[in-house]
């Protein structure tokens, strides 16, 4: 249940080359099975936890161990059988759940702070994240826009009746969304968690979410990094109802610092371990320079489309029209992101339609230089 087998792999990955440290966890990726429960170092454990009917399959929860106790992060997607597997890898690591004494998340999607409600219940544990994060809470979101804000912010950006029809606040309770436990504890860049003898350290990096934090472990030189940095796919950068701040801008910046750590092995949420994390960002960086580049051509190429029409023309990796769902206004909101990211830049200009019918995308003139 322990140790990766054998060594490091090189591998050429979508997104850009990383050397793999989770052997073990890339072989039952690529195999589509469920992988180890491993000890990475003296006191940290990886421990995969399972999302239900979700293609990610599981989230990567971190035990963080010292004399007093242990901290969990990102403790899983909230399910019976998830459930299970945190307490199989508590047990694997030599735990109980009373045990724990804090429950830190990167961020606050249901498949990393799922299950903290129900793990502070059990265990006694403080709930923390970052301070920029609470207001990311659902249920905050909610009562901040309502469904009417986010049915008009979808007129606007030109999304069809039957998107506009699949926006309901059922589905996002049935889902748990608005049950997500409220934090005990705020954090800030900088700060080290409340675990004695250790040296865990806080690193913002908003981009995925306002308040996404990775964390340092300084003794071992490893990084949590939630889904800031992931070794094979680019994590969802949405700009959403009522977001006040530059997502993609921000997401941009968090990568660049992410540099600075690159002699450390990268503990991602998803997928497996690996090193070379200067390299990964840099081809995150790329990635998105790419695609606003895709975004400028397909608006330069249509007649005053709308974020929707922008949306459905993209590149996506599983096509377009294997997109359904939830997934689609996922999609939009990234395409959004990159559109206020040029924006931003003077690239483009969003021509505000009249009550009830959408804006309008046009090209800057004069104004060609490089997206990045």
């Amino acid at each position: 249940m322990t140790g990766s087998s054998g060594a490091p792999a090189r591998s050429a990955l979508r997104g850009g080359p990383v050397t793999v440290t989770g052997v073990a966890q890339r072989q039952a990726w690529q195999a589509r099975e469920f992988p180890p429960v491993e000890q990475v170092r003296s006191g940290v454990w990886s421990v995969p936890v399972t999302m239900p009917q979700n293609p990610l399959r599981y989230t990567l929860a971190y035990l963080l161990l010292s004399g007093t106790g242990a901290v969990v992060v990102d403790p899983g997607w909230e399910s019976n059988r998830g459930w299970e597997d945190l307490l199989a890898g508590l047990g694997a690591a030599g735990l109980s759940a009373d045990r724990v004494t804090g429950i830190v998340v990167t961020h606050v999607h249901l498949d990393h702070h799922g299950l903290s409600r129900r793990l502070s219940e059990a265990s006694g544990a403080w709930i923390a994240m970052h301070a920029a994060e609470v207001q990311n809470l659902p249920s905050r979101i909610s009562n901040a826009v309502g469904s009417d804000g986010t049915r008009s912010w979808l007129t606007r950006c030109g999304a069809p009746a039957e998107v506009l029809a699949e926006f309901n606040d059922d589905l996002a309770d049935i889902l748990g969304l608005f049950r997500l436990a409220d934090p005990d504890v705020l954090l800030a860049d900088g700060d080290t968690l409340d675990l004695p003898g250790r040296e865990i350290r806080v690193v913002w990096t908003p981009g995925h979410t306002p308040g996404h934090i990775c964390l340092h472990d300084v003794d071992h030189n490893l990084l949590l990094t939630g889904d800031h940095l992931l070794p094979r796919i680019s994590p969802n950068i949405g700009l959403t109802p009522g977001t006040q701040d530059s997502p993609l801008s921000s997401y941009l910046d968090s990568l660049r610092a992410a540099v600075g750590f690159d002699s450390a092995e990268a503990l991602p949420a998803h997928e497996y371990r690996f090193r070379g994390i200067a390299g990964r960002a840099e081809a995150l960086i790329k990635h998105h320079d790419a695609r606003a580049r895709e975004v400028l051509d397909i608006i330069a190429a249509a007649k005053r489309p709308t974020i929707w029409d922008v949306t459905t023309r993209l590149t996506w990796s599983r096509g377009w029209d294997q997109i359904n769902g939830f997934m689609r206004r996922a999609a939009l909101f990234e395409t959004a992101a990159h559109i206020e990211y040029l924006e931003r830049l003077g690239r483009l200009a969003l021509r505000r339609g009249s009550p009830g019918e959408p804006d309008r995308l046009v090209i800057v003139p004069g104004n060609q230089q490089d997206a990045r």
